[in-house]
């Protein structure tokens, strides 16, 4: 939803922005008018009550539902005998002052002046954090003779089997684990479906076709077709092996070369069943491969190049993305999951007659993002230096081609809509773009100097009004209009909601840092965890998974026997739906895992001196 002092955007450029876009360089292709925005399928979730204990008492928080009145106020219960005095209506969090960890809590919401039954009972952070049990698959050995284990890597979440909470989808990487740059072996890539309590659903094998990497196996968990149970979808191959021990394809295949490349053989794309692991359906994965050097090398580098997302491109119901490729040749496909069938919505390709030749090659990041950039009420598709409209025409492209992160969210609340802060790893272009993603003009730029390899946008500074746009080749943190407010943050990757206020905290490796005007302050270093993604140093996943919105963050154990799950022990004020029904960033949690990892953005501000946050409109199945 719109803020209230917000004004509808049209599609339709003047004459005069025309004009000037056309001078710099860009090109946009933008027609048509706004449409009013529909309600949007949401999960249909239990409160997701939490307990976090400190040594002063207990921390309880619940979500605020989008589906929940505005005026709902909570009463909050310790073994069936309430603990506050009146009604909690300010925020969705109480801190019962003195109470042992083992503490057991429920909340129960007020609807016009009625009390409801009782919600699930707390998830206990008896410790300040949850551990989920995991369980590695068995190591192996490689065809020439190299041994390698399992490590945790990205999860995601989906209510996978339509009791109203959360479970995770994990994805466990061989050490072996390639870059596309880089030859050999790997081991198979295994995904797991696991419940709050440890209990494994379902295990997928995605078997010796799949090399292994942070840019192969891009995995989606969303409830596409709102029956109320998340799926899971990505692409296979021959020898993937489903939760239920079915294979895809020929169990004998094997298409690895010498080098330890998959550049032949049938590729799919396959929707999983949640609860089960279940291959429902596999259609051949759009785009082929077709000859490996037209995506821009001959050794397989750049043909294996997948990113994937999710978004509402008829404006109410989920749709998936797949694509492939962003050095040079891009295909983006977007699937409708209906009734047990898959059907393509549409295809985006660069090389086709329609966008051939207008500037879209060569253009994507490490990472896509997803919104509704042109107030149409649907999503689009932000792909690097570029966005696709929801009807998979090209939107526009700055020409100013890959990155390896960008940050697309309502940055500046002084303007209508979002904004797009990306960075560059070309050393011809600029170093950082600050970009109006409704036609693509750039605001302002960094000077060209060098491949900037990380960048983040948020709001980590009360002390400035809106968000903060940093990056590895600057020195300084900036404002919406390019202006240098203060020094540079001590990291430059992840950002976390933790403490009590609205502005955002850094996440980096296994700590969580206040940002300061001389320093920053240490407000959680994880204890006998791990980060992963080499250099990278992200979390399995970080988000609002439960309690209320600020976000918990989960990484693995060193020893990789469990998934760590930290949620904020610091009461607040500020009350504000659920971040999970705002489907921004919903969608933005489901992309998280996809190649360089990125945090997800609210579709409004939230940051210090923000309005009151909007309530989204949207229904469950």
């Amino acid at each position: 939803m719109q803020h209230p002092h917000r004004h509808r955007r049209r599609k339709v450029l003047t004459m005069a922005a025309a004009v000037v876009l056309a001078a710099a360089g860009l090109t946009t292709f933008t027609t048509g008018p706004a449409e009013a925005a529909a309600a949007r399928q949401v999960e249909a979730l239990d409160r997701g009550v939490v307990s976090v204990h400190t040594d002063s008492g207990n921390l309880v928080s619940w979500r605020w539902l989008g589906t929940d009145p505005g005026n709902v106020s909570f009463n909050v219960y310790r073994a069936g005998t309430k603990v506050n005095s009146t009604p909690i209506t300010g925020s969705t969090n109480y801190f019962h002052s003195g109470a042992p960890a083992q503490a057991d809590y429920t909340v129960r919401a007020i609807v016009n002046g009625v009390e409801q039954s009782d919600s699930v009972h707390a998830v206990q952070f008896r410790t300040g954090y949850k551990d989920v049990p995991i369980s590695a698959p068995a190591g192996g050995t490689t065809p020439d003779g190299v041994a390698y284990t399992y490590e945790a890597n990205d999860a995601s979440v989906g209510d996978l089997d339509g009791d109203g909470a959360l479970e995770f989808v994990l994805k466990w990487q061989p050490t072996n684990a390639k870059d596309n740059s880089q030859s050999g072996y790997t081991g198979n890539t295994i995904i797991d479906g696991i419940k709050l309590d440890g209990t494994r659903l379902w295990r997928v094998d995605l078997g010796r076709n799949i090399r292994s990497g942070a840019h192969y196996t891009q995995f989606q968990v969303y409830d596409y077709d709102g029956d109320g149970k998340a799926e899971v979808a990505m692409k296979t191959a021959d020898g993937t092996k489903d939760g239920t021990g079915a294979v895809i394809g020929s169990s004998s295949a094997d298409h690895r070369n010498s080098s330890g490349y998959v550049l032949t053989g049938p590729e799919y794309l396959t929707m999983f069943n949640g609860q089960t692991g279940k291959a429902m359906a596999s259609v051949d994965y759009v785009p082929a491969r077709g000859t490996v050097s037209s995506w821009g090398d001959s050794y397989g580098n750049r043909v294996d190049r997948f990113l994937a997302g999710t978004a509402y491109l008829d404006g109410a119901r989920p749709s998936l993305i797949m694509a492939r490729g962003y050095y040079t040749r891009t295909v983006i496909a977007a699937w409708d999951w209906r009734n047990g069938s898959f059907t393509r919505r549409w295809t985006f390709d660069t090389n086709s007659s329609t966008n051939s030749g207008k500037g879209f090659d060569g253009q994507g990041s490490h990472s896509l993002s997803v919104g509704d950039v042109d107030n149409d009420g649907k999503d689009e598709i932000v792909y690097g230096a570029m966005a696709v409209d929801d009807n998979g025409n090209g939107l526009w492209t700055t020409k100013t081609g890959h990155g390896d992160a960008q940050h697309l969210g309502d940055l500046d609340p002084s303007t209508p809509g979002l904004e797009y802060y990306k960075v560059s790893e070309s050393t011809s272009q600029p170093a950082a773009l600050y970009i109006n993603p409704a036609g693509g003009a750039v605001r302002w730029k960094l000077d060209a100097c060098c491949d900037n390899g990380r960048g983040v946008a948020g709001d980590i500074y009360a002390g400035n009004d809106g968000a903060e746009m940093w990056s590895a080749s600057d020195s300084s943190i900036r404002d919406e209009a390019g202006a240098t407010k203060g020094r540079e943050p001590s990291s430059v990757n992840f950002l976390a909601w933790w403490d009590g206020d609205p502005v955002r905290e850094l996440l980096d490796g296994t700590r969580i840092d206040k940002y300061g005007t001389s320093s920053d302050t240490r407000l959680l270093t994880g204890s006998g965890v791990s980060s992963g993604n080499g250099t990278k140093s992200t979390p399995a996943l970080s988000g609002d998974i439960l309690g209320d919105w600020r976000e918990e963050v989960v990484w693995r154990t060193s020893d990789n026997a469990a998934l760590r799950i930290y949620s904020t022990p610091i009461e607040t004020s500020t009350k504000i739906t659920t971040l999970l029904h705002d489907t921004m960033y919903r969608t933005g949690l489901a992309w998280q895992n996809v190649a360089y990892n990125q945090p997800p953005h609210p579709s409004f501000f939230l940051g210090n001196g923000m309005p009151t946050a909007p309530r989204p409109a949207v229904y469950t199945p």
